[in-house]
This record gives C-alpha cells, sequence and structure tokens, in this order.
C-alpha cells in the first residue's frame, strides 16, 4: 500500500519534511574500460581530444590510461545529471581512435601479459608523477588486471538548508559543521549494514574471463572454456577476487566519531606492512611505490562508501574532512549494469536517493568489530550466492533469509520513498522501491540473474556477450552526435586543462625525490 506523508513522517519522528529538502545533490563518476575491436585493453594513450587527465574535471583515467572515469557536477535533477553523462560517453565516442570501445561489464576484458596495461600518466609535475607512482604500487600490491576493475561512484548530499532546520529538529546544539557530519556518519553506518541489499539489486558481475583468476585462489566453476562463474553469485567484483586484500581486512575502521576515522585511516597511513617492504620502495633507480606502509595514500582503504570532502589543491582528503567536516558521501558498491548505456538509470538513482534517505533517518547504533565481521560475512555471502532463494543472512547474530529481510527493508524504505515523492508530488521513488521488490520475488529479475539467462539465450561466453553490448552501446553513442552546448562546454574544458597542466608543470621547482619525501613525512 501506498504510505501517506504523514505516516512517512510519523516512521522517522519528523515534524515536517520541507519542499526544499527533496532538493538532493547527487554525481556520478563512471568507469569504463577503453578496448580494441578485438576485446583486449587498449594500449593506447588517452586520447588527446579529451584534454588533461590530470586536470580536466568531466574526463580522467583511474588505475590505466585505458581505464576512463566519467564525471558529473552535482545536480539536483537526475535527468539532468544522466543527460551530461550521455554527454560524456558521446564526447568520448567522438575522440576514440582505432574503432575503441567502452567494456560495458565491471569484470575487466581478457588480456595477454598484464606488464603491457598501460599506468596512467599525468605529465611531468610532481603531483602528476605522485598519481602514476601510486598506480604503479597498486599493480605491485595487488595485481594490475584487478585494478582494470570498473565500477559507477554515486555522490549523494542533501541540499544545504535542510542541515539547520534538521539540527534544530534534533536539539543539537553544538555547530553545523558538527552536526552534519555526525549525521553523515549516522547515515554511512546504516550504509554497511544494509549494503548487502545493494549487492542483491544491482551486481551485475556474476561471471568473469578465467584469466582473471589465473594464479589466484578462488572457489568459481567453470562456464564454458573461458568463463568462470558461480550460479548463484551477484557481484564478484565486490568479493575476494576483487576489491579485497588481506592487508585491509585486518583494518577496522570505526565510523563512530571523524577523529576516529581518521585516526584510524592515520595509523593504516604510517604503519610499515612486511609483504610492502619485501617488494621495497625502489629498485636499480626506480620508484615502487609511495610507500611500504600499509596505505600509501587514503584512496587506497577500499570501502563501499566513503565520507568526503571537496579538497583544495594539493590538500589531504583526510585533512580536508578534519578541516570543515563531511560534505558528502561517496556510495562505491555498484556495478556497471550492462544492459544500460549508460551503466545505471533513473529508476535506480530513485532507489539510491531513498535508500541514503533511509540509512539518514533510520536509527544507527554505533559499530564495533564484532558487527564488522558480521557485515563482511553477509557481504561475502550476497556476492556468492545472493539469488540462492534459500541464503540466511545475520542480522545482530540471528539467522534470517536474505528473501525476508530485503523485502521487510524494503517495504520500510517506502516510507523515505514517500517523503521524496511527497515534496515532488510523484509517486517515482515509490515505483522504484516496488521495482527492487521485484527482483526479491524474482532472482532472475536482478542484473547478476539477467547476464547468466543472456549467455545462456545467446549461446555467447562472457566475452562474446561482452563485445555484442558494447558494439550495442557503440553503436547508441554514435548514432546520433552530441548536442552543440554540451560539445562546446566539453572542447572548452579538454582545452583549458591542457593549459592547466602546463601551468602546473611549470610551477614546480622541486625535485621529485624532495617532493615523495616531503610528501610521505607529512601528518596530520
Amino acid at each position: 500500500m501506498t504510505k501517506s506523508f504523514d505516516e512517512c513522517l510519523e516512521r522517522f519522528h519528523l515534524p515536517e519534511f520541507q519542499q526544499g529538502w527533496g532538493k538532493l545533490r547527487r554525481g556520478i563518476e563512471k568507469e569504463s574500460l577503453r578496448v580494441t575491436p578485438q576485446g583486449s585493453i587498449a594500449l593506447s594513450p588517452h586520447p588527446a581530444a579529451l584534454g588533461s587527465a590530470l586536470t580536466n574535471p568531466y574526463i580522467t583515467t583511474d588505475f590505466s590510461e585505458a581505464l576512463l572515469e566519467f564525471i558529473t557536477p552535482p545536480n539536483e535533477s537526475i535527468d539532468d545529471c544522466l543527460g551530461f553523462l550521455d554527454a560524456l560517453h558521446r564526447f568520448t565516442f567522438q575522440n576514440l581512435v582505432d574503432d575503441e570501445l567502452l567494456w560495458v561489464f565491471s569484470m575487466p576484458c581478457p588480456t595477454g601479459d598484464l606488464d603491457d596495461i598501460p599506468l596512467a600518466q599525468y605529465g611531468s609535475s610532481n603531483t602528476g608523477r605522485l598519481k602514476t607512482l601510486y598506480r604503479r604500487g597498486l599493480s605491485n600490491r595487488y595485481s594490475s588486471l584487478m585494478q582494470t576493475i570498473a565500477g559507477i561512484h554515486y555522490n549523494f548530499s542533501m541540499p544545504d538548508e535542510f542541515w539547520p532546520a534538521f539540527q534544530q529538529q534534533c536539539g543539537h546544539s553544538g555547530s553545523l559543521k558538527e552536526f552534519r557530519t555526525s549525521k553523515y556518519l549516522h547515515l554511512i553506518r546504516n550504509f554497511h549494514r544494509y549494503s548487502w541489499l545493494l549487492i542483491y539489486l544491482f551486481g551485475a558481475s556474476p561471471v568473469t574471463c578465467k584469466c582473471f583468476a589465473s594464479d589466484r585462489e578462488h572457489n568459481l566453476q567453470e562456464y564454458d572454456e573461458g568463463t568462470l562463474y558461480l550460479p548463484n553469485a551477484t557481484c564478484l567484483r565486490m568479493g575476494n577476487l576483487g576489491y579485497s586484500s588481506d592487508a585491509q581486512k585486518s583494518l577496522f575502521v570505526c565510523y563512530n566519531e571523524l577523529d576516529t576515522y581518521v585516526d584510524c585511516l592515520n595509523e593504516a597511513l604510517q604503519t610499515p606492512y612486511e609483504p610492502y617492504e619485501k617488494i621495497g620502495a625502489k629498485a636499480n633507480g626506480e620508484h615502487l611505490q609511495i610507500n611500504t606502509n600499509l596505505l600509501q595514500l587514503e584512496n587506497e582503504f577500499y570501502s563501499s562508501v566513503r565520507p568526503k570532502r571537496t579538497t583544495q589543491p594539493g590538500e589531504r582528503p583526510l585533512t580536508a574532512l578534519m578541516r570543515e567536516g563531511i560534505e558528502y558521501v561517496e556510495v562505491r558498491a555498484l556495478d556497471l549494469n550492462p544492459f544500460l548505456p549508460l551503466g545505471l538509470d533513473a529508476e535506480q538513482i530513485r532507489f539510491m536517493d531513498a535508500f541514503l534517505l533511509y540509512c539518514l533517518f533510520q536509527e544507527s547504533p554505533t559499530c564495533n568489530e564484532q558487527e564488522q565481521s558480521e557485515i563482511s560475512r553477509n557481504t561475502e555471502a550476497v556476492v556468492e550466492h545472493g539469488r540462492d532463494p534459500s541464503l540466511k543472512l545475520s542480522n545482530q547474530g540471528a539467522a534470517i533469509k536474505l528473501t525476508d529481510w530485503a523485502s521487510t527493508l524494503l517495504e520500510d524504505i517506502k516510507y523515505s520513498a514517500g517523503l521524496m515523492d511527497g515534496v515532488q508530488n510523484g509517486s517515482a521513488h515509490y515505483a522504484s522501491v516496488n521495482a527492487q521488490l521485484e527482483k526479491v520475488k524474482n532472482p532472475g529479475l536482478t542484473p547478476s540473474g539477467k547476464i547468466l539467462t543472456a549467455m545462456e539465450k545467446e549461446n555467447k561466453s562472457f566475452y562474446k556477450l561482452a563485445m555484442m553490448l558494447s558494439e550495442q552501446h557503440r553503436r547508441f553513442f554514435t548514432n546520433t552526435p552530441i548536442d552543440s552546448k554540451n560539445l562546446a562546454l566539453l572542447q572548452a574544458a579538454s582545452s583549458v586543462s591542457l593549459a592547466r597542466q602546463k601551468e602546473i608543470e611549470d610551477a614546480d621547482k622541486m625535485d621529485f625525490g624532495s617532493f615523495l619525501s616531503e610528501w610521505n613525512a607529512y601528518r596530520i
């Protein structure tokens, strides 16, 4: 049944939810791997027409020259946000060379020699060289192929006008900065508790190429001569074959207070780690990694969600958080949906907004190591067996079927969806939750289920399905040119970014060795 607006307010003990509070700000960062027409990782450099990967605010690279990252500015309009992401794809396809494609899956394509995967290059400045060195360190620590996994990062924040009124409602007497930060940490703790639901609903990596698991321990089954899978897997990207490492599993990062979060990561940044010491910081005059500590940089910590703050030039992320508190949260648990040209759509975004709003308003006890262990076990179970109707998870130590817990949770999320629909005089958020309930009733409707169905129906391997869909999406983006307004904007951004990179390079007065020593000596 549809929830009334008053019921939604009562559910979260809110005296009001003003119309302006529904003007959520969201941004999308989407990674896409450039591949050749034969489906191997492109060895060509970052296209010059896309500007400087160091300074272009809209198009950059992640680990590899081939791993593009599209960035939309924060936007109150879902349609405008997706429209700009669409323009970024059209502009990029207009400037790709040699008939290159964008790989539509999160799990990477087949590859040959891992040493051939080109590290992202950011120019000759100390800042640019540090970014490339960080990626060399990632390669030496985790392997290059693991770093070519692609995902979607969803940036979310409440509008500025929400916070003073909500602070008054909550009876908080401290600073607005402290209140906003505490509530975003509140959201993050709940996000961790319920993130298994996103993995089930939107996971789109139940299969991978055999080469990805070569020389690595795994429990995957053979689908065909080139493909590995698990019959009920959802999101291998978020499991042991993806963003996971023994080093980081040893970390307990606490989200109860900003100080404790910063202290946890700061300690990891300064703690030597024996396996990385064996790699060494330098060999034959060449730098191998930024340092030999547990984390080279804050961003090396792989979490499904991050507290974020826009940084000033040269500023460290943790320093920015301590300076002004949390500005927004970055969700990192989403796979690319290979059946959607943009990797996601408006329905998914509306659900994400309702989900995150629920995490903000739902009670959020402090976290501890025991709960973190339970969350990790739930995540691993859903990653590998999420579509098994008999799968049970653990909720505060009690066993519960995933389908029962998911249904209950989604029914509760309808209240936060109702708040959004109430101030927007619509029903789209409510409908987005109902669409997810259908996936719980029928696991075959999930992206992971659809992928295995398509492979069976089309009689195609993972590689052949990926090539077919990648070519379909290429045609989608090239059949209609980018509009003139966005074309002019992106051309100008590319040109300005190249000039800005040169300014940064010309301004350097310190040799890289001294710069690196100074960087590693910094303490928050």
